[in-house]
């Protein structure tokens, strides 16, 4: 069976429920072409954002803005992009990495993989996960806008319906 063909199609009027973080020093709301690329490829999709925010790459910031996404009853998923990568500054993956009950390693190793086409061997140095966090999907991306791109286009978008629904136990 080819990657494209989905043994099992999802109900396409189905709406995820998603919120939007971008973790950055330095990005405002005018300027975060990722966290917008975001948010419009989700609408577009047909999906709804209930919730977007920059928050500093401070973990206790970005744990405080989980915390508060867990008690949205209807929110499906959590979707961040920035500090993924090995930098000083890069902390958003050890502060997402304490949180997650269940980790997705699929979804890291194809984003690798898919970025290694793109960008060769500095693919390594990417620490994009997914998980769940108290029954919330959780997406974290690096912060550069073409790596939002492809992990938008090529991982979430065709995989989060089906995802979010195994998750309530629709599947």
């Amino acid at each position: 069976m080819k990657p494209s063909q989905n043994p099992c199609p999802d109900p396409p009027s189905y709406r995820v429920h998603c919120a939007v973080i971008t973790v950055s020093d330095t990005r405002t709301t005018e300027n975060d072409k990722s966290g917008n690329f975001i948010k419009q490829s989700m609408l577009n999709a047909g999906h709804l954002i209930d919730y977007y925010a920059i928050v500093k790459d401070e973990p206790d910031q970005i744990l405080e803005q989980m915390a508060k996404l867990a008690e949205v009853h209807d929110l499906d998923a959590i979707i961040l992009n920035g500090g993924t990568g090995i930098a000083p500054r890069d902390t958003t993956y050890d502060a997402i990495a304490t949180l997650l009950e269940k980790t997705l390693p699929g979804f890291g190793e194809m984003f690798r993989y898919l970025s290694w086409q793109e960008v060769g061997s500095r693919a390594i140095a990417s620490r994009s996960e997914a998980g769940i966090y108290r029954g919330k999907l959780v997406f974290s991306l690096p912060g550069s806008s073409n790596a939002v791109k492809l992990a938008i286009e090529q991982l979430i978008l065709p995989e989060i319906i089906h995802l979010v629904r195994q998750l309530k136990g629709l599947h």
